[in-house]
């Protein structure tokens, strides 16, 4: 599992367009995704926070922060475009942010309600793709993909990514 900088520092170019895409608005938009008790997804909007060095969500007592805190994979797709067909997509696994200085620098930082019942989880990324449909791109107007995979880490503990 790749933090977010790791992943930023393999995949530049598609860190900037994933982050550009959820950001398109403004403040992260996108629907989270996550593994309920008996299996099944539960899909929900949230608004995710992309930093220089992480990516986070800060998530209030519901459903799926209890999806998070007993399975703590997610999948994240940015907020469709209102222009485009243009989409981003992450997943991994999240893990809540203990570190009372973390969590209230990002809350000020970020302007989370002081005193809200929410917690702060940061999201390590597995698999990150974009997908573009830009019909001037192609004679055949097919959407085009760039996918990156988490191959973990090689035994000289580099992460080894593709």
């Amino acid at each position: 599992m790749a933090s977010w900088s790791q992943f930023c520092t393999a995949r530049p170019r598609l860190a900037t367009a994933i982050r550009g895409l959820v950001h398109q608005y403004g403040p992260g938009l996108g629907y989270l995704a996550t593994v309920r008790s008996d299996g099944g997804p539960r899909v929900h909007p949230v608004s995710p926070v992309i930093t220089d060095d992480a990516l986070y969500c800060f998530v209030v007592d519901s459903p799926k922060r209890r999806d998070l805190d007993r399975d703590g994979r997610y999948a994240l797709h940015a907020y469709p475009s209102e222009d485009a067909d243009d989409e981003a997509y992450l997943s991994g696994r999240a893990r809540r942010v203990t570190d009372p200085g973390q969590v209230l620098r990002l809350a000020e930082a970020l302007r989370a309600r002081p005193g809200g019942d929410w917690r702060l989880y940061e999201f390590t990324v597995d698999i990150a793709m974009v997908g573009r449909r830009d019909p001037g791109r192609s004679r055949t107007g097919r959407p085009s993909f760039e996918v990156w995979r988490d191959k973990g880490r090689d035994r000289s503990g580099r992460h080894a990514v593709q």
